[in-house]
């Protein structure tokens, strides 16, 4: 186990990219943490959330793990006082908006539609909102939402797809016919990266990624490219998807990522007749999750068929006078409460 002193030692030749001095004499490195094999960083930038801090953050990660750390965590602040302003980056995403990764264990528990939902959701509380469909082999967002267009491109500029409010930008605009998606890891890493850096988001107070279920490439790298990330983790009721979930919701923990909750989706049927609830997955899955990872249930989604409307075609988006409708309104309403205050 590596010293905090051997720690600064390795990190005092990088550099701070604003102030073009060592990031230890600089006093940039504000929180060290060690665990074992894990090295856990707090850095502050005179610019957060730039390609600057993505091109140090990379550097500190090699450096580290190239003097034997297994695990890098890092998260980054806006050094107080810095003379460069909070500005729009060429990535076109604000300084201060809000990225919260939705967030499973495992496929087919419902993470696409709670991101979908949660999206308009926001936006129907008047914030602006931009939903990243970061699964990006099993990319489903466009269709989910009844998008039909594609982004329009103006000179070497890309604007995302706007519906309900939300500007989306996903994988399935950049494949022709549903073609399946034949990659490996760095080319998803890259699409990724150019997600954030290629599109034209303008002014957002919230970036929502719908990230594949798992703990795979895509989802590590959004952990790398985004410290200060917030995690929303989806689960049912049942306790192998609680388990497998827990997993999800440890990568996040160790990289230091926020966890905001947890949604407990087809919580339970409830009859159109007796309004009797019957709880076909059983119960207690996000209870046991939320008490491992100490944290909270944002909402319980029933098992539920939004209304297909042929004028305004979006097969899982709920009106927001719905039952269930109502439901993801309290869980956007939760969310603001603990990302604003």
């Amino acid at each position: 186990m590596m010293s905090e002193e051997q720690i600064l030692e390795l990190l005092k030749p990088i550099q701070e990219p604003f102030l073009h001095k060592s990031i230890v004499d600089s006093d940039s490195v504000k929180e060290i943490k060690i665990k074992e094999d894990y090295v856990g960083l707090k850095i502050a930038i005179a610019q957060a959330n730039s390609p600057e801090q993505m091109q140090l953050q990379q550097e500190i990660v090699n450096t580290l793990k190239g003097a034997g750390v297994a695990s890098v965590g890092l998260r980054f602040e806006q050094r107080e006082g810095a003379a460069v302003p909070q500005q729009e980056t060429t990535s076109g995403v604000q300084t201060d908006t809000t990225f919260i990764a939705i967030a499973s264990g495992k496929g087919g528990v419902g993470k696409s539609t709670v991101s979908v939902n949660l999206a308009t959701s926001l936006a129907r509380e008047g914030k602006r909102v931009g939903l990243i469909d970061a699964d990006i082999y099993g990319f489903s967002v466009p269709d989910m939402m009844g998008i039909a267009e594609r982004p329009k491109v103006v000179g070497e500029q890309i604007f995302p797809v706007e519906r309900f409010g939300v500007k989306v930008i996903s994988m399935a605009f950049f494949v022709e016919d549903n073609a399946p998606v034949i990659w490996r890891g760095p080319m998803l890493g890259k699409m990724l990266t150019n997600f954030f850096n290629d599109i034209e988001w303008g002014d957002l107070d919230y970036i929502i990624l719908d990230l594949p279920p798992g703990t795979g490439d895509v989802a590590l790298d959004v952990h790398k490219m985004l410290p200060q990330c917030k995690e929303i983790i989806v689960t049912t009721p049942h306790p192998t998807a609680a388990f497998v979930a827990a997993r999800a919701g440890a990568m996040a923990l160790k990289t230091d990522h926020d966890i905001l909750g947890v949604v407990e989706n087809m919580a339970y049927f409830e009859s159109m007749k007796t309004g009797e609830k019957e709880y076909v997955f059983g119960q207690g899955g996000a209870d046991k999750l939320t008490e491992e990872l100490n944290t909270e249930v944002l909402g319980r989604i029933p098992l539920g068929q939004p209304e297909m409307r042929e004028d305004d075609f979006a097969p899982s988006v709920y009106l927001e006078d719905s039952k269930i409708g109502q439901i993801y309104k309290q869980i956007a309403l939760n969310v603001i409460k603990k990302v604003e205050g």
